[in-house]
């Protein structure tokens, strides 16, 4: 079976608007990364049980992909789709560094509901897909709907396209793992500052690359500084002219023209 690519993304901004309960509400510009991303194929496997073969740091019960799993065949209670996971697992090729903001479990789990939508011929449009992405996780909508640039809010579950071309992106990743919730509650707690309506529409009608010529690391991105507060060590690896991608821990800038 052919393989499919899940692509990494960068939050070009990332604005807190306000709270819904627990939650944050966003308004963030996300922006796929072409030339990075993990392969998914299905595999012919030995035993019964749902099984993802690849080189992740989290149980099976924690991955995105099985969340991913559970939360299709809860919505389609389709025994075709169990039966097939009797007889395949399913293989990731990992290239997407874990726990640095540029959504590659997000993207799994996107590529994952695509694939099962396909292979097994559910009939699901990329909304529903999207309501059942949800689930898993806040960022998996973007990646069901594929567009290349797309302005994210409320929660992450509305997505809509942003006309411009992807920018060519170099990205490193220091070899620290960042907790999402933990920089959340950081920013309650010490930073919280959203911004108004007028701020925020802003920041959703601007070209990506106007916003990083015009902002700095931590103006363009709201969770930098709380990230800062709960990991004092990103400031060694912080470099002038890079951009901060979600909650860390992954740096950013459009590549110079000889990289």
């Amino acid at each position: 079976m052919k393989s499919f690519k899940a692509y990494a993304k960068v939050n070009i901004f990332l604005k807190i608007t306000g709270t819904r309960g627990v939650y944050h509400e966003i308004i963030s510009r996300f922006m796929i990364v072409s030339d990075l991303y993990d392969e998914l194929s299905f595999v012919k496997k030995e035993n019964q049980e749902f099984e993802i073969i690849g080189n992740f740091n989290c149980s099976k019960e924690q991955n995105t992909i099985f969340k991913a799993y559970k939360a299709l065949l809860e919505h389609t209670k389709s025994k075709n789709l169990e039966d097939f996971f009797k007889e395949y697992g399913v293989h990731v090729k990992k290239n997407i560094p874990s726990f640095a903001g540029l959504g590659g479990g997000s993207s799994d789990a996107a590529t994952f509901l695509h694939m099962c939508n396909e292979y097994l011929k559910l009939g699901l449009n990329k909304d529903e897909l999207a309501q059942i992405g949800v689930k898993v996780g806040a960022d998996v909508p973007f990646f069901i709907y594929g567009f290349e640039s797309a302005n994210v809010s409320g929660i992450g579950e509305i997505v809509e396209a942003f006309d411009e071309k992807t920018l060519p992106l170099s990205i490193y990743t220091p070899t620290l793992e960042i907790s999402t919730p933990k920089v959340y509650q950081s920013y309650r707690e010490h930073y919280f500052n959203p911004i108004d309506a007028a701020e925020s529409e802003k920041f959703a009608h601007m070209d990506s690359l106007d916003v990083l010529k015009n902002f700095s690391i931590d103006e363009a991105n709201d969770l930098f500084k709380p990230a800062l507060h709960n990991y004092p060590q990103l400031k060694e690896y912080q470099k002038e002219g890079y951009f901060f991608s979600g909650s860390g821990s992954s740096f950013f800038q459009i590549k110079a023209n000889n990289e």
